[in-house]
Order: structure tokens, then C-alpha cells, then sequence
């Protein structure tokens, strides 16, 4: 390591790596679900409903109560505050800046470690690319319960392994990292979490993405491809109270075409927002997108194939919402590239209008929202 061009650090990383003990318990791999038949699930919620119930809950809910104690602006650097896909920081004046972002399901994990710890890898990557940045490198914090029972240690395995493979599969290598072991209460362990840091640059910071709409009558895109799938979804256990099925599988190669694509179009300028889309899906994603601008949406009904809250709220992965003014270049851009791309709908008003259903106004969402984490802390009011 160097710094001014003067050696600073210099640790035998090959022999650190190479040479270091291998923790190596007796495991027990953890046994596939099978995926859930989205078309045979008892649906009484409707799709507006549902939204409102996801972005009020706890997880969903904006943590602002937390991080505006907090001092998030680094000496006045900091380019892109907390809600939006990763944090963006400016390196020394700029142009260029450091983009960060952490992430997990452990639902996933505990469903398919080995398809979990790819996608948390997967998703802090769509998120560093989400603002325009080359991710760069990521670090990780291994939570887990006790692993001297094989089946924890099964998941730690598993997790490890669909981890590396991530790392290697989308050139995002781990440097650092450190493990937690033994969390359990009662001897009930906590769900197997795998947090997931991750660091890339931006070369130019004035060509930095956000997820907040910018205007109305732009043109709004899903990179991606749509299946509907729900197991595992914040949907089914918020809604639905249920956690079963499979996570959604995550293809790597997939993951890097779709990202570096996205990261043209941004580093090009013919995207004015860009979102990626995770826990909660497509209409969460779009409130969110909405949320932050308080300018709404006029969306396109479902594909007729697709059950309706699946379509909104499943959780495909490697997919991205873009808007955008330069719609017959995109589209161009994305058939040339092999990339699946749909038109689900136009900025505009103030709600999120869906075919038939009722109107989501976007203050109230956005007062849901909020309200969630200072009532609970007793900051606030019903």
C-alpha cells in the first residue's frame, strides 16, 4: 500500500491467505425447498394494500429516525445521503467519489445458504452500480448461531461458498471481513447473516445516478427479465405470514451483463433515475423511486401470464427500474446489447396509478413510511 508514492503497508498477503488454518466443523447442507406455485396462493390482500402494509413495516420502513442523529455529511463531501441504493462520497474535491453500500436477506440464507450468500454479494454489486459507480471490492461480517451444531455450520459452509463464487463471478473480490459466531437466545440461533459491504468508484461524479424521479412524462423501464417469483419474498412473510419455498436463484453472468449495461446507459446519460429492484419487488421499488421525487406513475397492467401480486411483488433478481427522456435509444441500445427491457409506465401526478386498482397516493405512502420506527422508538404518534 501506497500512499503519495511512499510505501506505507506491506503485509504477505499470498501467505496470510494461502497458509491460514482452515475452520473445518462437521456440517450438515441444508435441504432445498421447492419453489412456490405463486398461481395455487390464497390472495385476499389487494395490490395497493399490500404496498401500504410492506412500506410500514419494519423492515421496509425508513430508518431516518436513526441516521439523521448520526454525522453523515464528511466534511461536506458527502454526495449522495442515506436512502438511495449506496452512500457516494467525494474523494478529495472530486471529480471522482467512493460509493458504498451494505446488504443481506437472511431469509434467503436460511432458505439456501449457498443461493443466499450469492445474492447478498449480487445485490450490494446492483447497488454500487445503481449509482453509476465501478464496484470495486466488498468486505464481509459473518453472523451466525452456534457451529458446532452441523446444520449451523451447514449454513456457514454453504454461505461461504455461494459468497466466493459471487466474488469471482462479478470480478468484486473480498479484502477484509470478520465472523460472529454463537448468537443464539436459548438456544435458538439467529438467521444465518452474511452482511455484505462493498466499495466502487465513481470516475466522474457529475455523472452520478439517484433513484428519485427527476420529472414527469418520462418513460419508465424494468431491465430485466419478470417471472413473479415469491418464495422467500418479503411479500409471502409480511402478507402472507408465511417463509417458505425457494429464494430466487441468482445468475451471475446474468447479474454482470445486466449491470454493466446499466452502467453504460448511466455513465452515457440517457438515464435520468435508476433503481434496483430487491426485497418487496417491482411496485415496492417504483414507490420508493416515487417516495423520493413525490412526482407518481401511470404503470401498465401485468403481463396476462403473470398473477398480479406476483408480478408486483416478486423478487426476480437481477433487474433494475430506469427512467429516461431518450426512449428510443434505450430501447436500441438494450436490443443490441441482448438485454430484456419493458415499458411499464410514465412519470407523473402524485400517485401511483395501477389498472385496476385503487389510486396510491404518495404522501400517505410516504407518511407510512416514516411513521414506522419513531412510533415504535416513542417519538412519535398514530
Amino acid at each position: 500500500m501506497k500512499h503519495k508514492g511512499e510505501t506505507v503497508a506491506d503485509l504477505p498477503i499470498k501467505e496470510l491467505g494461502d497458509e491460514a488454518p482452515l475452520y473445518d466443523r462437521p456440517h450438515v447442507p441444508t435441504a432445498k425447498k421447492a419453489p412456490i406455485d405463486a398461481a395455487a396462493l390464497d390472495i385476499n390482500a389487494t395490490v395497493p394494500g399490500a404496498l401500504e402494509r410492506l412500506v410500514g413495516s419494519p423492515d421496509f420502513a425508513s430508518k431516518r429516525w436513526v441516521w439523521e442523529q448520526y454525522d453523515h455529511i464528511i466534511l461536506n463531501n458527502t454526495a449522495q445521503r442515506p436512502g438511495g441504493d449506496a452512500a457516494v462520497v467525494r474523494i478529495e474535491g472530486g471529480p471522482k467519489a467512493l460509493a458504498m453500500s451494505t446488504d443481506v436477506t437472511p431469509r434467503y440464507c436460511e432458505a439456501d445458504p449457498f443461493e443466499g450468500g450469492k445474492q447478498a454479494v449480487a445485490e450490494v454489486w446492483r447497488n454500487i452500480t445503481a449509482v453509476g459507480a465501478r464496484p470495486l471490492a466488498l468486505t464481509d461480517n459473518l453472523n451466525f448461531g452456534n457451529p458446532e451444531k452441523p446444520e449451523i455450520m451447514g449454513q456457514l459452509v454453504g454461505c461461504i461458498k455461494g459468497i466466493a463464487e459471487a466474488a469471482r463471478e462479478l470480478d468484486f473480490p473480498v479484502v477484509s471481513g470478520n465472523v460472529s459466531l454463537y448468537n443464539e437466545t436459548n438456544g435458538r440461533a439467529i438467521l444465518p447473516t452474511p452482511t455484505i459491504g462493498g466499495v466502487g468508484v465513481l470516475d466522474d461524479l457529475e455523472k452520478m445516478a439517484t433513484l428519485a424521479f427527476k420529472d414527469t412524462g418520462e418513460a419508465i423501464f424494468v431491465i430485466g427479465e419478470t417471472t413473479g417469483w415469491l418464495g422467500q419474498s418479503a411479500f409471502l412473510t409480511e402478507i402472507l405470514d408465511r417463509e417458505d419455498g425457494a429464494p430466487p436463484p441468482v445468475d451471475l453472468a446474468t447479474e454482470r451483463k445486466h449491470g454493466d449495461f446499466v452502467r453504460e446507459l448511466i455513465t452515457e446519460g440517457l438515464v435520468t433515475a435508476v433503481h434496483d429492484i430487491s426485497d418487496g419487488g417491482l411496485l415496492v421499488a417504483l414507490a420508493e423511486m416515487a417516495m423520493a421525487s413525490g412526482i407518481g406513475a401511470n404503470l401498465a397492467a401485468p403481463p396476462a401470464e403473470i398473477r398480479p401480486h406476483a408480478y408486483w411483488f416478486g423478487e426476480d433478481q437481477a433487474r433494475y427500474i430506469v427512467t429516461t427522456t431518450s426512449k428510443a435509444a434505450v430501447l436500441k441500445r438494450a436490443e443490441a446489447a441482448g438485454i430484456p427491457i419493458a415499458k411499464i409506465g410514465v412519470t407523473g401526478s402524485d400517485r401511483l396509478n395501477l389498472p385496476g386498482e385503487r389510486p396510491i397516493i404518495i404522501d400517505a405512502l410516504r407518511e407510512r413510511h416514516e411513521a414506522w420506527l419513531p412510533i415504535y422508538m416513542g417519538a412519535g404518534r398514530m
